[in-house]
Formats: structure tokens, C-alpha cells, sequence
């Protein structure tokens, strides 16, 4: 079910971020509106556009997640590979992603001052190396 189901989400990430899937939701959305006066503004009028845009963003809150989850974990392993493969690169950054909050506000405090000191250096009137 697993493989069913990343295949299924892929696909329907991949034709709702589309303009078609836009032009199609705003074609439902200005319908809708045009039949307003027709169903004189009524609560079932009113209730079918807030029935059916709950049921669509319910779902597709899980099926773009599914999506985002998968992409993001394809995309920190091409990271990890990277800094395996780079001669000099700290290796304790590959599965940095699994550090707490507070090992992670740590190494962004080591970045603020090696940039910092960089930056210091490429300043006229410091030095250069």
C-alpha cells in the first residue's frame, strides 16, 4: 500500500500544482459564484462550496505532505552523499537532521562566527587570509 500510495500522491501533486488544475478550480470557484442568484444565495448553496473545498484541502494536506516528506528526505541523502564525497567537509554534518534544537542552534552559532571572521577579513583594512 505504501508504494501505491507515493506513486497515487506524486501523481496528484504533480497535475494540482499545475495552471490547468488552477484554471479548474477557479472555473468551480466562479460557477459557483454565477449560481448564487439562482439558488438565491441559500445554505445548501453555501454549504456545497464549503463541503467540497474542506473535503479537497483535508486530502490534499496529506498527499502534498507525503510529497514534501519525500522530496525532503531524496534531497538531504544528495546532501549527505555531497559532504561524504568532499575532501575537507565535516563529516558530523551528514544526518544533521537529526540533532536536537539545541545541537542545531550550536552549529548555527559556529557559522555566525566563522562568517563573521570572514567577513572581517575580506573588510578593507583587514587581513586577507
Amino acid at each position: 500500500m505504501t508504494e501505491w500510495f507515493r506513486g497515487f500522491a506524486e501523481s496528484i501533486s504533480e497535475v494540482v500544482g499545475t495552471a490547468w488544475a488552477f484554471a479548474a478550480a477557479l472555473a468551480i470557484v466562479v460557477a459557483w459564484g454565477v449560481t448564487g442568484p439562482i439558488f438565491k444565495f441559500s445554505d445548501t448553496w453555501q454549504l456545497a462550496i464549503n463541503t467540497g473545498t474542506t473535503i479537497v484541502t483535508f486530502l490534499m494536506v496529506f498527499l502534498i505532505q507525503n510529497t514534501q516528506n519525500r522530496q525532503g528526505k531524496a534531497l538531504q541523502l544528495k546532501l549527505d552523499e555531497l559532504i561524504q564525497t568532499q575532501k575537507g567537509a565535516r563529516r558530523e554534518f551528514v544526518d544533521i537532521e537529526d540533532l536536537t534544537e539545541k545541537e542545531l542552534d550550536e552549529l548555527e552559532r559556529q557559522f555566525r562566527i566563522y562568517k563573521e571572521k570572514k567577513n572581517k577579513r575580506n573588510r578593507p583594512g583587514g587581513t586577507s587570509g
